[in-house]
Formats: C-alpha cells, structure tokens, sequence
C-alpha cells in the first residue's frame, strides 16, 4: 500500500513542472478578424470619396466627364485652386478663421467658469443650473433664429461678424459645459482643498489646478466647437448680407453659383476649406484621442 502512494506522489511531483510550464506559456493571441475586416470596409468608405475630391479637382472642366470618376486625370492642373484664390478666397477664410476663433475662446471662457463654479459651489442654486444647461441641448437652433435676429438687430449688430460669434458660441456653451462638469468632477476633491489650505483662492485654483489636469477636455470640446462653428450656415445666412463678410460655408454656395458648370472649381473650394480643420486635428490629436478616451479604464 505504502509503495503505491510512493508511486502515485513520485507521478505527481513529474508533472508538476509540466502543469507550471503550461501555466508560465506564453497564450497565443486569436486575431480578431471580422473586426479587421469592418475596420477595412470603413476605411474604404472614407477615403473613396476623400480620394475622388481631390483628384475631381485636379481636372480640367472638360475632362471631367472622361473616363472613370475615380481614375486619376490624364493631364492634372492647378487651375481649379488658382481660379478659387481669385475669387476673394482669402477673405472668406479670414472671417471664417475670426468667427471660429472667437466663438470658441467666449465658449471656453464661459463654459470653464460655469463648469467650475457647478462642481465647487456648495449652493443648491448654482448647481441646479447645471440641468439649465441638459435643458439647452435639447433646444435646436432652427427654432430659435427669429428670437436671435430680433435680437441682433436690436443691439445694432447685424451684419457683423460678432453676430455670428455671440450666438454661435451660446449654442456651444451646453455641451462644453456638460463634457468640461463631468471632467472636473473626476479630479479630487482633497487637491483644491490642499490649495485651499496654503492660501489659494478659486480663481487660482481655477487657473493652477483646475485647467492644466482637465486639458484633454479643453482640446476635445474645442475641436469639436470649432468644427460646429466652421461648419455653420444658417447664422451667416441670415444675419449677414454684404458679401465683404461671407465665411466658407456661405462662400461655398455662392462658389455652386458662380462655378454651376465648372464641378472641379467648386470641388477645390472644398477642398480648401477643409485643410484648416485637418491642421487643427493633425495639432491636437493627441489630446483628442486623451479627452476623448478618458474615464474608461476606470
């Protein structure tokens, strides 16, 4: 009996270094094929049509109808771009780039100091208006655009360009708010406190600590402000008219008019006005991909 236990512990301790050789291997990973190939199809679907902007707008107006929309032109020009920059493309880009700029600097001015003051006020009152704020995203802005041109033209500001940057950065101040809240919601309490001991007020606890550990939130909610804002139409419609302050999108239509027959000029006018927001990405990509991605590996 003793010579079989013996014989059975002696089996045991043998394939004990196996069992841990096979615990210490390495696993082989299994890729995750129908995610690549959705990944594929995806890509696919994006850059075809960014692939037949740019080589439409390196054709000749006569050669737009030859061959295959997405073969590569025969003989590619430049004439498109020259012809667009002629026509006061500078201007429009201008007054894009001001409107754009300004309407993102008053959002995140306004928004950080709500979001700051709704995390750290103790009064029910302030923090109640954080739900104003849930409310005003639910509020489209075609409702709104006869109020907001009575209003501009009260204040004697219509047809300027501060028209467009006021009411364009009140329908970004909602979101920015609610993305900026709950990012600041997520830094501990026990560091303003700290501040708060050595003798800080909030205005430098605001500037100091507040702002640098929410700055992939900043990048986020601009690039995303920004892009609305570039992207607007229906402000600069209706509350300019002197062609002197046309932005892009507005210029973009009146480009369809001006170039009806010519599809590879107005194809390079929005080409054009895409790169600045593509330099935009390109520069704060990283914090987007942070701001964006942050909280999940809570």
């Amino acid at each position: 009996m003793m010579s079989l236990l013996t014989e059975r512990r002696q089996r045991q301790l043998a394939a004990q270094p196996d069992r841990l050789a096979n615990k210490t291997r390495p696993r082989r990973r299994v890729g995750n094929v129908p995610g690549a190939l959705f990944s594929l199809m995806w890509l696919g679907i994006v850059i075809v049509p960014l692939y037949w902007m740019v080589i439409t707008s390196l054709r000749t107006q006569n050669g737009f109808f030859d061959g295959s929309p997405l073969a590569w032109p025969k003989h590619p020009t430049l004439d498109n771009y020259r012809t667009v920059l002629d026509n006061d493309f500078w201007r429009y880009l201008m007054n894009s780039v001001i409107v754009t700029v300004g309407g993102v600097g008053l959002t995140l001015a306004v928004s950080l100091m709500a979001a700051y003051a709704i995390v750290r006020s103790k009064r029910r009152f302030v923090r109640g208006t954080f739900n104003l704020f849930l409310l005003g995203l639910a509020i489209p802005l075609q409702a709104t655009i006869i109020p907001i041109y009575y209003m501009i033209v009260k204040l004697h500001l219509y047809d300027t360009l501060l028209a467009l940057v006021l009411p364009s950065a009140a329908f970004a101040v909602p979101i920015t708010v609610v993305i900026l809240t709950n990012f600041l919601r997520d830094v501990p309490g026990e560091l303003f406190e700290s501040m708060h001991v050595e003798g800080a007020g909030e205005w430098r606890m605001l500037f100091s600590l507040a702002i640098p550990l929410v700055r992939p939130a900043i990048t986020t909610v601009a690039v995303y402000d920004a892009l609305q804002i570039w992207n607007g139409f229906l402000f600069p419609l209706i509350l300019t008219q002197s062609p002197d302050l046309r932005v892009l999108p507005l210029a973009l239509f009146d480009f369809q008019g001006q170039f009806t027959v010519n599809v590879p000029a107005i194809i390079a006018s929005v080409v054009l006005s895409t790169l600045p927001i593509l330099a935009l990405y390109i520069v704060g990509r990283r914090q987007l991909v942070s701001g964006l991605t942050a909280g999940f590996g809570k």
